[in-house]
């Protein structure tokens, strides 16, 4: 696309938002409105307010409209990552209404499939690429007020009175002031913050937040904290039932600033824009921003040219996928922090994937037979302990599904237990055939290591899981001081009672343990252990990551685990960033990865993973999960991505097919 060529924009969603937007694209000098999207398209006086744009019927005929280039998602919240990523899967860039997703992770599943498509995609934060805030920026970097200290901001106002049938008011769209305007100033705090460090924006080491839910469920009005590494505070607030100064107040060692509505910078349709300096001796400033052009034709003009320009993000000062990231990152801690959960987050109503469609298994997963297992399972196991909810997990939990695993690892410690009602959540209210699934569950860890524990802690489980049955189970850890054949009977229990109906084993036991488990089996005729999930890696544990855990890497481990073909389903597979850019030797400031990896050793092998994955046109993580996946004796590594992109750049790795030379040669 040219530095000319008109981005020809659809809407969706013909509010009051819409228009304003509308009116933005009609002041740009790079966009142009051909088509309105609706599912009422004949009500009165739609036409009127987009009289230069068709009206279509329903948004998925936007999406199939070949005269549209870019979409603008004007709908309520809870819809807004849906008709992102079906616009995004269709081959058209997006720009969102402020927030992109309810959550940091819808946004991250958004920029992803952005990624995916090599699309532009945004969110509207109209401010953040107007002069006036160009200029503000300026002010607080020359230090005319010194050094920050403290930011102070507001955006609020006063509906009146409850109205249950209003958006605001509406928990069923995520109303409230948080989600609605408590991300301005947020945005603009962490905006000043990463200024005064020489960054486009920087994030909070420690947000606190209080606030009101009203008879709807919703915020009516809040505040937060937010500390940043270069000791800054900030203290904002917002609301829907208080009428607040909405005035930005930068505090500095010599001074302040002040804005008011920083957000409507010169206003809707241009004028002048005023930033009120305030200096030590009484010295008062107006410094005016006079500016003709319309508000929202600013952001209608940095989405355009950077569609023009071929790049996918908004360039500074717009806010790009790892600022509005962050932005909701910190209104999701605000919003744990005041207990606000919107319904469509909760299994029972969010029964379908993020893109709105019913969940269905894929096939891409290669999958493979485990002796005692009466269902296949993905050559890799999905672990999910790092995710906060259900809403944020299922995005996860959905993906993996559809691309072929079927292989879920839970404990009853993660969490809490939180991880396990995550999980039974997740596959009742998508109605997954439980046979499809293969569930590995996890107990007795230290200090509740003993035999009586396990199964008090398999009920609880199970209560957990909404299931009758795991599939393989392992003791979490080991206690020497009882003799293993005492846990031997009483998992032996459970699995006559039909509670665990494949393998058993020990998590972070010893080979000595084992055939003493094995062997006591074998002499009273008991269910003898046929599993173990042991750390294994192309880098050698040097040091336990955590208290009671046992590395199976070493030679002598692979001797055992090949002349008894025991599957070994592996934690840190890929060594917790040992293969990333994140370690190297002149790397020492991630104390973990120091004392549990750096080895001359093991940089050797990361060395050589590193040369072949350049070979392979591959990354050497990739490396690192082929090397476990390559032995002559069965490892299923355990995954814990943290996002879709993560997930699907470990399951990318599955088609690589190391051999045994190349093998041998990774281990030196």
């Amino acid at each position: 696309m040219n530095e000319t060529t008109s981005i020809r924009w659809g809407i969706i969603g013909p509010g009051t938002i819409a228009r304003t937007f509308a009116d933005g694209i009609a002041h740009s000098r790079t966009g142009k409105l051909v088509a309105v999207a609706s599912r009422n398209p004949d009500r009165p006086g739609l036409a009127d307010h987009f009289p230069d744009a068709r009206i279509v019927s329903g948004y998925e005929a936007l999406l199939d409209d070949t005269e549209v280039d870019a979409i603008y998602i004007a709908t309520p919240h809870t819809a807004h990552a849906e008709w992102a990523i079906k616009a995004l899967r269709a081959g058209k860039h997006v720009l969102v209404e402020k927030p992109i997703g309810l959550s940091a992770f819808a946004a991250e599943a958004i920029f992803h499939e952005a990624r995916k498509a090599g699309r532009f995609a945004g969110e509207a934060f109209m401010y953040r690429v107007h002069p006036q805030t160009v200029k503000l920026v300026e002010l607080i970097k020359s230090g005319v007020i010194g050094d920050i200290r403290i930011i102070r901001s507001s955006f609020g106002f006063n509906m009146g009175s409850v109205k249950p049938d209003h958006r605001l008011f509406s928990n069923e769209t995520a109303g409230g002031g948080i989600l609605d305007v408590g991300g301005y100033p947020v945005s603009m705090a962490r905006l000043i913050a990463g200024s005064v460090d020489g960054k486009p924006f920087l994030e909070p080491e420690f947000v606190s937040g209080a606030g009101h839910l009203g008879q709807t469920g919703v915020d009516e009005w809040a505040s937060a904290v937010l500390k940043f590494p270069n000791g800054i505070v900030a203290e904002v607030s917002c609301s829907i039932m208080a009428e607040q100064d909405n005035t930005l107040r930068i505090i500095g060692s010599q001074g302040r600033i002040e804005v008011k509505d920083f957000w409507f910078a010169s206003g809707h349709k241009g004028g002048v824009g005023k930033l009120e300096l305030f200096g030590s001796g009484g010295k008062h400033e107006t410094i005016e921003v006079e500016e003709s052009r319309w508000l929202y034709s600013f952001e209608v003009d940095a989405a355009g040219d950077a569609i023009r320009e071929g790049r996918q993000e908004f360039a500074a000062p717009g806010m790009n996928w790892a600022d509005s990231t962050g932005n909701l990152r910190v209104l999701d801690q605000w919003r744990a922090a005041i207990g606000l959960e919107y319904t469509v987050e909760k299994a029972a109503f969010r029964t379908r994937t993020i893109s709105g469609d019913t969940l269905k298994p894929g096939n891409g997963v290669p999958k493979r037979s485990i002796p005692g297992l009466a269902t296949s399972a993905s050559v890799v196991a999905l672990g999910f302990e790092f995710f906060p909810n259900f809403a944020a997990a299922s995005l996860t939990l959905d993906s993996f599904y559809e691309a072929g695993g079927n292989l879920f690892d839970t404990a009853y410690i993660y969490a809490g237990g939180k991880t396990e009602e995550i999980f039974g959540a997740w596959h009742t209210s998508r109605n997954v055939p439980r046979k499809e699934l293969v569930l590995i569950g996890k107990g007795a860890h230290s200090p509740l290591c003993y035999p009586d524990v396990i199964g008090k802690q398999l009920s609880r489980s199970l209560d957990r899981l909404k299931t009758d049955y795991v599939d393989l189970y392992f003791m979490h850890r080991d206690n020497t001081d009882i003799p293993a054949g005492e846990f031997v009977d009483a998992i032996d229990a459970e699995v006559r009672a039909g509670r665990i109906r494949g393998p058993f084993g020990g998590s972070n036991w010893t080979r000595e343990r084992m055939d003493e488990a094995i062997a006591y089996a074998e002499k009273t005729g008991k269910t003898p252990p046929g599993a173990l999930s042991n750390n294994f890696s192309l880098a050698e544990m040097l040091d336990p990551i955590w208290a009671g855990c046992v590395a199976a890497s070493d030679d002598r481990w692979k001797a055992w685990l090949n002349s008894g073909q025991i599957p070994n389903f592996a934690w840190s597979s890929q060594g917790r960033g040992f293969f990333t850019d994140r370690a190297g030797r002149d790397k020492r400031d991630d104390e973990e990865l120091v004392r549990v990896w750096y080895s001359e050793k093991n940089f050797g092998r990361r060395d050589r993973a590193i040369e072949l994955a350049t070979k392979l046109g591959r990354n050497p993580i990739h490396i690192a999960l082929a090397y476990v996946l390559a032995q002559p004796f069965p490892v299923i590594p355990l995954i814990g991505p943290r996002t879709l992109g993560e997930l699907e750049d470990s399951l990318s790795a599955l088609d690589i097919k190391l051999t045994p030379d190349q093998v041998k040669w990774l281990e030196g």
